[in-house]
């Protein structure tokens, strides 16, 4: 259990470490791009081989097609009401525009994307301790790979909006232990449940996580980081494939 709780938090903290950087020092837009892609290629690779591979392996193909959709609608339903609140700028780096600003609610649909985002891979986390394993050291690395950035590019904008550094710290905090306690349950509630139940949401979550990355990540990895950001990725997909291997 404690395990359970001690990694989630490792991989939520990266928000917090990226939080902390963009505060004390001046990160360039592009650099939070490269940054980024890695992250989408280490989630990428741990997505498609801790997640949705073993669950195939796990289950079948039926129960694992079942949880990867649906984990990619449900996530994309709530992506679009966050989205609608000023939430899809949460993993900008740039200040809402002034329309967007007389909109109510927008720094907290940031931190509500911002948690939505970190649930499904947290408790990923757990999910790989059931039965005693050891924690899959892909899977945090690639976690905390895309946490960091995210940390990065969203606390420029929320300062940005006016956002103080002390809620803006606070808020990264809150994001570590949503992390922890998502972890908890994904170890808690499914340590019991049968192959199929723990397949389906293995693969939920990575349609949840494929989801973000596409809608999210992707694009603002582009924009901030131009089309080096191509290869980047590729070389988040390989050393996520590499720690994998180890």
């Amino acid at each position: 259990m404690w395990t359970a709780i001690l990694w989630g938090g490792v991989a939520g903290s990266a928000s917090l470490l990226g939080a902390l950087t963009v505060l004390i020092f001046d990160v360039k837009k592009r650099i939070i791009g490269y940054i980024m892609a890695l992250g989408v290629g280490a989630l990428i690779a741990a997505t498609t081989y801790e997640l949705l591979g073993e669950a195939v392996e796990q289950a079948g193909f039926f129960e694992a097609a079942i949880g990867f959709l649906g984990g990619a609608l449900i996530f994309t339903v709530f992506d679009s009401f966050v989205s609608k609140k000023g939430g899809h700028k949460r993993k900008h780096s740039e200040g809402r525009n002034t329309a967007e600003s007389d909109k109510s609610g927008s720094g907290l649909a940031i931190f509500i994307g911002t948690v939505m985002d970190a649930i499904p891979e947290s408790a990923m986390i757990g999910v790989s301790l059931i039965g005693g394993h050891s924690v899959g050291l892909s899977l945090v690395a690639a976690i905390f790979i895309s946490n960091f950035p995210e940390g990065l590019s969203s606390t420029v904008g929320l300062q940005k909006d006016g956002y103080s550094r002390a809620k803006v710290f606070a808020m990264w905090a809150a994001v570590i232990i949503f992390s922890a306690l998502s972890s908890l349950a994904g170890f808690a509630l499914l340590d019991k449940a049968g192959d199929s139940v723990q397949a389906i949401i293995s693969a939920f979550a990575g349609g949840g996580i494929t989801a973000m990355i596409a809608s999210t990540m992707m694009p603002e990895a582009f924009k901030e980081g131009g089309p080096a950001v191509g290869f980047i990725t590729a070389v988040g997909i390989f050393i996520t494939l590499m720690l994998g291997s180890l």
